[in-house]
This record gives C-alpha cells, sequence and structure tokens, in this order.
C-alpha cells in the first residue's frame, strides 16, 4: 500500500551534498514544520528538472513509503527565488543565520503559519538590498517574541536606556525608514549581537 503523500509549500533552509542518488533538503513547511526531504538526482543531466536553491519557496509534493519515515519528493514547482540574497555577503550570512535559527528548532504547529510569513518576508527583504543588520535583528526579535521568550519582559529592560530607546525605534519603524540611516545599521548589529547572546543563556534556541 503506497504511504502517504503532502502536498505542501515550503521554504529550503539546508542543502547537504549530494550523497549517492540522493540531494538532501531542510525544508520548513506550515504543516510539519522544519523537515528533511530527499530528492533524487538523475543520472544524466535533465532539462526539465528544478534544482532547488538555498532560500527558495516552492510547492512541493512529497510522498513517504511509510508514515514516520523519510519524505522524498515526487514534485516541486518554485514559487519564488530571492536571487539578490546571494549578490551580497551579509545579507547571504545573516540569511543563513535566520534559516539555521528556524531550521533548528522545533515550532509548535499553531505558530508555524507566522514563522511562514516570517521566512516569507525576510527574506524577501534580505533579497531587496535593504540592510541585512536591520532585516536579522527585526527578524530575530519577532522570532522569540513569537516563541514565548521574554524578550519584550526581560532582555529589553535590562538593555542601558540609549539602548533600550534605539531598539523601541528599530523595531517600531518601518524598514524602509531606516534603511538611510548608518546609525540604525551599526545599532542593529549591536543589539542583534546582545540578543543572540542573551537567547544562548537564557532560553534553549539554538542560534548555530
Amino acid at each position: 500500500m503506497p504511504g502517504p503523500v503532502l502536498h505542501t509549500n515550503a521554504f529550503v533552509l539546508g542543502r547537504r551534498p549530494p550523497a549517492e542518488s540522493f540531494q538532501t533538503l531542510t525544508v520548513f513547511c506550515q504543516t510539519h514544520g522544519a523537515i528533511l526531504v530527499l530528492q533524487r538526482v538523475p543520472k544524466k543531466p535533465s532539462p526539465g528538472r528544478l534544482v532547488l536553491d538555498l532560500f527558495d519557496e516552492a510547492a512541493f509534493t512529497l510522498e513517504t513509503p511509510r508514515a514516520g519515515g523519510p519524505w522524498f519528493i515526487r514534485e516541486a514547482r518554485l514559487l519564488s527565488r530571492p536571487e539578490g540574497i546571494g549578490r551580497d555577503y551579509e545579507a547571504l550570512q545573516r540569511a543563513s543565520r535566520l534559516a539555521t535559527l528556524v531550521a533548528r528548532n522545533p515550532v509548535p504547529e499553531e505558530s508555524r503559519l507566522g514563522v511562514g510569513v516570517l521566512l516569507r518576508e525576510a527574506l524577501a527583504a534580505f533579497a531587496s538590498g535593504a540592510p541585512a543588520a536591520l532585516v536579522y535583528f527585526k527578524s530575530l526579535w519577532r522570532f522569540a517574541r513569537d516563541e514565548g521568550h521574554p524578550v519584550r519582559e526581560q532582555w529589553f529592560p535590562g538593555l542601558p536606556a540609549a539602548s533600550r530607546d534605539e531598539a523601541t525605534r528599530l523595531l517600531r519603524t518601518p524598514l524602509a525608514g531606516l534603511a538611510a540611516d548608518p546609525r540604525a545599521v551599526a545599532t542593529a548589529a549591536d543589539l542583534a549581537t546582545r540578543l543572540e547572546s542573551y537567547l544562548r543563556s537564557h532560553t534553549e534556541l539554538l542560534l548555530d
């Protein structure tokens, strides 16, 4: 009897080098969270085959030989490819950190829709050329807050007064209103480092 089939949209958050005849990908979907999927590598080049890249969003048809077994890609249709990320080293670096954060930490079922929205918006912002430090800080805060960690109640009050004021400004101001402000970009990088340090020492989140 054939195993389960899953139709879902998902983001590619990680790729392993191909082994034997399969490429292993870590994808995040709103039904199952972060899962490993296997894509068969054809023995001969196939012009019509979609080669999935890091940060792609695609519509997948996945199948597994048995419940609880590995998922194999039957079909994949590209929905978006934020190519601009690869043209900027800092954007690539920070987008990869966000992808690792989502891939390594279980997301409860009730939060997966919100995390999917976060990924879509953050990856588009990284690709657009928006300052990567700002995009990352806002995304890191939002992920930690929405996953129930007391960043507003515990981390934020522990900042120096000037840093609290700047954090409030950065979190409340849209990216478009901050992109031309060099001080905002430098502050966002510092706040992101502080927030990462807090999350490592006060939560069970895996960041690396």
